[in-house]
């Protein structure tokens, strides 16, 4: 006899099933839609938010970190921001509703709202895998995003901006992306809080790169200190096609980033670059997969952490390269510079490789600033709480200067000296 014992739901768990029963009237969507959704919903009341038990989540066990889910707030309001970078066409997210403020030309634009509404978003809303609790989530309370399509041979001329600002409640955006043959794009995923209330801030992005294609994301993220924001994104490069990927977490009280590719061009290269500055009592994971499928393709993967006070860190970095995939050059490594005695980080870098002619490798190393190098600095009379700054900067501000466009470089760089002042 098969008996099926069921899960006693935590008090976050109770109130996501309830969010989802309060906004099921509301939600976007077709019938295909609907069933989609509620598949994705079953499978959270069946399995409940993972714990530690689960693999993938070994390090952050969502079930208790998750302590408590901010109600939707239907009246909740905000106002987008300038750019980062000016001049960038700007598509904001405000509190989960879409708007175009200046979509660029010559690329095609529609809200993911549009799409749900009209039931071709239904072969989206599903799951990457039994641990996939970021794709359920997402996918059982998506309201809006952007589809967007860059055509063959396009060149943006300036930065897209993604713009998602929260001020309380939840949102939850979804972003599938087509870059077409030989195309170009600085892409800047930016998320921001505009004040101390509580959120839960969940984005998917599909991106699918074509031949050729060469794109650079940026995500920087920058939540307030009591949000809870769970990010994934999913990526397909093909022949020749190259895709940089930055990531900044600089905000959050509890962040979990996903990644996960796969190479299906000989030819394709990723790049991840990572910096997580994490203070307070804040928890963040940032857990990628990249399968190398085909021959002849490349990889590299450069994550700095800093963490002060109590912080907590994770990065879970997996390469799997494939029987077929000969030719293959990884290289992964994971750098953490430990400011507190209290903090914690927790590196788990894997390799598995099922072919025989391949250059793979992997590495982690967690350090505290070199007294030399602060004695140098000390004793050409700098204080040593700005010297300690400047070598901490040092340190990320090598994986900010890889971006090619000045004017972001200079932005990011504001943002991370502004974010160490505070805690020098």
């Amino acid at each position: 006899m098969n008996i099926q014992t069921a899960i006693t739901m935590t008090a976050s768990e109770t109130a996501l099933v309830d969010a989802y029963t309060a906004q099921l009237g509301e939600l976007p969507g077709d019938g295909a839609v609907l069933s989609a959704r509620d598949t994705l919903l079953n499978a959270l009341k069946k399995e409940g938010l993972p714990t530690r038990r689960i693999e993938s989540w070994h390090y952050t066990d969502l079930r208790a970190l998750l302590r408590a889910v901010p109600a939707v707030d239907p009246a909740a309001f905000s106002e987008g921001v300038d750019p980062l970078v000016a001049g960038s066409s700007v598509l904001s997210v405000l509190n989960g509703k879409a708007s175009v403020k200046a979509a660029p030309a010559g690329i095609h634009v529609r809200t993911y709202g549009e799409s749900l509404v009209e039931g071709v978003a239904a072969a989206d809303l599903v799951e990457r895998g039994s641990d996939d609790v970021i794709g359920r989530i997402n996918g059982a309370f998506v309201r809006d995003g952007f589809e967007i399509e860059i055509p063959a041979d396009t060149e943006l001329s300036h930065p897209l901006e993604l713009q998602l600002v929260q001020s309380a409640g939840q949102s939850h955006s979804r972003f599938p992306i087509t870059f077409g043959v030989n195309s170009k794009a600085l892409v800047i995923e930016r998320h921001l809080s505009t004040n101390d209330a509580p959120s839960l801030v969940t984005t998917v992005s599909d991106l699918i790169l074509d031949e050729g294609a060469e794109i650079t994301w940026v995500i920087l993220q920058q939540q307030g200190a009591s949000d809870s924001h769970l990010g994934q994104v999913n990526f397909d490069l093909g022949t020749d096609a190259k895709l940089k990927l930055f990531i900044i977490n600089a905000g959050g009280k509890l962040v979990r980033q996903e990644i996960h590719g796969v190479t299906t061009g000989e030819g394709a290269d990723f790049q991840l670059r990572g910096i997580n500055l994490l203070g307070g009592d804040s928890h963040t994971d940032v857990t990628f997969t990249l399968g190398h499928d085909v021959p002849h393709t490349t990889s590299t993967e450069i994550i700095r952490n800093v963490l002060f006070d109590r912080a907590k860190g994770v990065f879970q970095g997996q390469i799997r390269v494939a029987p077929d995939a000969q030719k293959t050059d990884a290289r992964m490594a994971c750098n953490t510079l430990l400011l507190s005695d209290d903090a914690d980080f927790s590196a788990k870098p894997e390799l598995e490789i099922f072919a025989d002619d391949v250059q793979c490798g992997h590495g982690a190393t967690v350090i505290d600033i070199n007294p030399t190098h602060l004695y140098y600095l000390q004793a050409r009379g700098i204080p040593e709480n700005k010297a300690r700054a400047m070598l901490v900067n040092a340190f990320v501000d090598e994986i900010v200067e890889e971006l090619e466009d000045e004017s972001l470089i200079e932005h990011l760089e504001s943002i991370i000296a502004s974010w160490l002042e505070k805690r020098a």
